[in-house]
Formats: structure tokens, sequence, C-alpha cells
């Protein structure tokens, strides 16, 4: 009915509605799930003859976020395959295509044959959503959005996971974000979304794990696009100087997927799998393939400041004065970064990939008066300045040490 139209807007609206405030049942939301996957066409990989299974990782998104890139590489060097369908940035949220994108020639929606042979060839793609896969979503999506019903546990459960399931997965692994730069910004809704997505995609026959993992400051030590892509490539190429928790979380997530796809029997050794692939450089050579593959430039990681170039201003944000980070309003960050568009507010709007952050302090680091918070990659000195009020805005410092959030809260099944 929604596909085919003999829903009008208004009883989908009120569809919607009635979801939004009623919620509904473990079982409708497998049905809604189920339905909505088979909306389109589901991805057959049975044909290719993989040699392991297939897997991936979904994130509900934060400021920094720049694990998939990283993580799809490290899992197909591991011996499984990810064909990753991912999303471009919406609100303070950044997005994984739009990083991808700032790789000069990266092609984020390739023909299904193309898609098929990377993922066959390389072990792991990513891409961006095609029209074929879970159509009802995108119709539902736009309604949920015009009627104020986005902040719908079952309704975001079964928009994640239409689009999931219907990439033909034996297995996938969610990253549930918590805390002031995530969409759940707290705890409550966080486990409630972590334990709908994993009963409702284990219901639906594909065994899932979520994890709720900590954003209450920004993962890694950049923020933006191309910066990111650098901070991907950097910690790739050297893992031993990367931003702990960065680095923390990745090994976590890609260990998890391969216990839940059988790869490995447990978190242990397949924790030492996945770092032995990054020290040895497989994984590193697996994102060249990938990006090259997908149409980008074959020496990206060897010559990356050739093909993502400098800003025309790179100027250091100062700290106001002297102490401990405390907390960071990583929400404010995000939308300070969509001010300058580094993100978007509409799905129409386009990106400027070059803008950014480097450098980012962490919750916990001492600083000193007039010491960097972090490096401002802009066009001009207003921007720079821009972005000098709102991190000193959107960053707390005081004479205490901060107490320390888990980086990862909580492991459901």
């Amino acid at each position: 009915g929604i596909c085919n139209l003999s829903l009008t807007d208004a009883q989908l609206g009120a569809f919607a509605m009635a979801v939004f405030h009623n919620g509904m049942e473990m079982e409708e939301r497998i049905s809604l799930t189920k339905q909505m996957m088979h909306s389109g066409k589901v991805l057959d990989w049975g044909n290719l003859n993989l040699e392991g299974p297939v897997v991936d990782k979904h994130s509900t998104g934060g400021v920094g976020d720049k694990v998939s890139i990283i993580l799809a590489p490290i899992v197909a060097a591991c011996g499984a395959f990810v064909p990753m369908i991912s999303g471009r940035g919406l609100g303070h949220t950044g997005g994984t295509l739009d990083k991808l994108c700032s790789i000069p020639g990266y092609d984020a929606t390739p023909n299904k044959q193309k898609f098929r042979n990377t993922v066959k060839q390389v072990g792991c793609a990513i891409i961006g959503q095609t029209s074929e896969l879970a159509p009802a979503d995108k119709r539902l999506y736009a309604t949920r959005d015009v009627t104020a019903t986005v902040e719908s546990i079952s309704l975001i459960t079964s928009s994640i996971l239409s689009k999931k399931l219907a990439s033909g997965l034996d297995a996938l692994v969610m990253d549930v974000k918590t805390g002031s730069g995530a969409f759940a910004d707290n705890y409550a809704m966080a486990k409630e979304l972590a334990t709908s997505i994993a009963s409702v995609a284990t219901g639906s026959g594909v065994p899932t794990r979520c994890l709720i993992t900590d954003m209450n400051q920004v993962l890694g030590s950049s923020v933006g696009n191309a910066v990111e892509i650098l901070e991907c490539i950097d910690f790739l190429s050297n893992p031993s100087a990367a931003d702990k928790r960065l680095f923390d979380i990745t090994i976590e997530l890609a260990a998890n997927m391969l216990q839940i796809s059988g790869i490995h029997s447990d978190l242990k050794s397949a924790s030492r799998k996945v770092q032995k692939v990054i020290n040895s450089g497989l994984a590193a050579e697996t994102f060249s393939r990938m990006v090259s593959s997908l149409g980008g430039p074959t020496d990206l990681i060897h010559n990356a400041n050739k093909y993502l170039k400098p800003m025309d201003v790179i100027s250091p944000v100062k700290s106001i004065r002297s102490g401990y980070i405390s907390s960071m309003n990583v929400r404010e960050i995000g939308m300070s970064m969509v001010t300058l568009k580094a993100g978007r507010t509409s799905a129409s709007d386009s990106i400027d990939h070059g803008i950014g952050l480097t450098g980012m302090v962490q919750i916990g680091q001492w600083i000193e008066q007039g010491q960097e918070l972090a490096y401002a990659h802009v066009h001009n000195d207003n921007d720079a300045n821009f972005l000098q009020h709102e991190l000193t805005k959107s960053i707390t410092i005081s004479d205490e040490i901060p107490v320390k959030n888990p980086l990862i809260y909580e492991v459901l099944e």
C-alpha cells in the first residue's frame, strides 16, 4: 500500500501518528520490518559463491563517527564480506557517504554489477541507498518527517532494519550511540532502541548484536569530511598513533562482527585477528582496493594530501582558560559544522567537503589558557572566528578532573 500509493498521505500520516502514540508489539514490529524489507529487491549473495559470511554494521550516528570507513576493510581483510549501504549526513550527525565523496572520483552510487563485483573481489563496498532497496521506507520516512513522528522507537527500528536486512546479511552488529552527540541523548532511550533492534532483527532471521556506546565527546580527533578520511588513512597506515577511543571501539565492533558471523568462536581470538590485519597493512590495502574499485585514485593512501587538499586557512581554536576538559555539547559542535556547510539541514543541501576540525581535545585532558582546543580548517578568518566562538561555548573546562564515561556501556543480543 505504501509503494503502490493505494495508501494516501493522510492515511500514512495517521498510521505514523498512531504508532508514535501507542507503540507496537514486538510481533508487529517484526511484521512491519519484514514487509518494508520486501517492498523492493532483497540482495542475494548466494550465486556469487562467496568464501565467507556476509556481515554488516550500522551506527545510529554521531559526530566524528568515521568507524564504518575503517571497519569495513578490516572485517573484509579478516575473511568476511561487507556490503555496506550507508547514509548521508543530516542535522548534527555526519554521514559516511559524505566523507567518502570527498575522495575525487569515488562513486557512491555504482550500478548493481559494480557493487557486487567490488564486494566479491575486494571483500567490501560502501555505497549509498538505492531506490530498489526498501522503497517503502523512503516514503514512510518522508511522512514521519512532516508529521513530527520521527522519534518513534518502533518506526526507527523498522526504518533501520528494513534497509539493512534487504542487503542480504548473515549477521549484523549495531552501534547504538548515547550522549550529547547522539540521536538517543539519554541512556534509557538508547537501551530501548538497542533492545528493539536486536529483538526485531533476530526475529526476522538475522542474528544481531547491539553495542551501546558513548557519544558524549567527538569520536576520534577530527570532525568534517575530508579531514575524517585523512584520519581513517592515518589509522590504517599508522595504527599505533591512532586515537585510543576510536581504536578501541573499532576493534570491539570488528571482533563482534567476526564472532557473530561465525569466523571466530570467541571475541579474544577475533580481536587478535583484527589487530593482525591492521598491523600487517592488509586492512589498509583492502581500503585502497575498495576506493580504486569504486572510481577513486589508486594511490590515495600514499598521496592523500594530493587528493584531499588542505584549506586556505588552518587556524588554532584557543582555550580561553586553563583546566580540565570536563564536558562537550557534541550536538552543538556538529551543528557548527552544518552552519559552515560541512553538513546539511535538508536532504537537498550540498556539502563543503574541505571544512573541518582536527586535533580535537579529549575529555579529561588538561589544557592551558591559549592552548589549542582544535584546529579549524576553513575558507577565511570569519569562519575561523565563528568556530573559535562556537567551540569555546560548546566545551566546558573546570578545575576538577571529570569522571570519564565508559566507551561501551552494554552489549545486547
